[in-house]
C-alpha cells in the first residue's frame, strides 16, 4: 500500500455520465489484484470532503484505470480533470478476487460493479459468462470488453431497453440451470448493489458452490482504522464477528456474510 501523487493520462467518457478516468501509477498497477480498490483525495475539495474508494477497473503498463459515475460534486470535479492533473491515491487496498475457480466462472455485475469484474475477466484462467444487470441500457457497460476477453454475456434491464426485462437474477437462474443440467458447477463472483448481492449469495449456497461478493460500504478511512464499514460476518464454527470491508474484504465467500 503507498500513497502517491499519479499524473491524468485520460479521461475516457462511457455513457450517460460514467467515466473510465487513466492515471499514471506505476507501483500501485504493478500490485493490483481483481478486486482491489484505491481511495482517491479530489484536488481542490481537501478540506471539504474525505477521499474516496474506487474498484480499481484495470493495471497493466503503469496505468491504473478506475470507473465512476459523476454523482456528487467529488465525481464532477474529477470528471473536469485533465491530462497530467494530478491527484493523490492510496492503493491498492483491500484483498482480492481469488483466481483459481473451482468451477465455471460466472460473473455476476450490476451498474458499474462491472469494474472490479471486468479486470477479474482479464486475469481469469478459464471464461465462462457475465450477466450484467442495470435500470437501464444506459447502465449496462463494457459488454462489448467481456466478449472481446472470450467471455458470453447475458443482460437484464429493469425497463427491458436491453437485453431481458427485469432483474439480473433472471438470466443468471437461466446459467445456473444450464451448467448444472450439463452436470457442470459454477464459481460466482459478484458487484453490485446489495440486493443482488445477498440475491447472489443465496444461489450459491443453494447451489453448493462458492460465490465471491465485493461488499459496498461507506469507507472514511480506507485502512481499517475508523471502523466505518463494519459487517456482521460468520466463522466457520458458525461463530460470528464485526469484520472490516476496507481492511477484512471488500471480497468475501458467500457463506462468511451474515446479511
Amino acid at each position: 500500500m503507498i500513497d502517491v501523487p499519479c499524473k491524468v493520462v485520460r479521461q475516457v467518457p462511457l455513457t450517460s455520465g460514467y467515466w473510465v478516468l487513466e492515471l499514471q501509477a506505476e507501483e500501485i498497477a504493478r500490485a493490483a489484484r481483481p478486486g482491489q480498490f484505491v481511495h482517491v483525495r479530489v484536488p481542490g475539495l481537501e478540506r471539504a470532503s474525505l477521499r474516496r474508494p474506487f474498484s480499481i477497473f484495470g493495471a497493466a503498463d503503469g496505468v491504473l484505470k478506475i470507473m465512476y459515475k459523476t454523482v456528487g460534486r467529488g465525481t464532477g470535479e474529477m470528471s473536469r480533470m485533465t491530462p497530467g492533473e494530478e491527484l493523490q491515491v492510496i492503493g491498492p487496498l483491500g484483498n482480492g478476487f481469488p483466481l483459481t475457480p473451482q468451477g465455471v466462472p460466472v460473473l455476476v455485475a450490476g451498474g458499474y460493479g462491472v469494474a472490479p469484474l471486468c479486470f477479474l475477466a482479464s486475469r481469469l484462467p478459464d471464461r465462462g459468462v457475465v450477466v450484467v444487470g442495470g435500470r437501464t441500457a444506459a447502465d449496462v457497460l463494457m459488454c462489448e470488453e467481456f466478449e472481446r476477453m472470450g467471455w458470453a454475456v447475458r443482460v437484464a434491464t429493469q425497463d427491458g431497453s436491453r437485453g431481458a426485462r427485469g432483474l439480473v437474477t433472471a438470466p443468471l437462474d437461466c446459467e445456473l440451470a444450464r451448467l448444472k443440467d450439463k452436470g457442470a458447477s459454477a464459481e460466482l463472483y459478484a458487484c453490485g448493489p446489495d440486493g443482488m448481492l445477498k440475491a447472489v449469495c443465496e444461489r450459491a449456497l443453494t447451489a453448493g458452490c462458492r460465490g465471491w461478493l465485493s461488499l459496498d460500504k461507506h469507507m472514511v478511512c480506507g485502512v481499517g482504522a475508523c471502523l466505518a464499514c463494519v459487517q456482521n460476518l460468520r466463522r466457520p464454527d458458525g461463530t460470528t464477528w464485526i469484520g472490516r470491508v476496507c481492511n477484512d474484504g471488500p471480497i468475501f465467500e458467500a457463506s462468511e456474510i451474515v446479511w
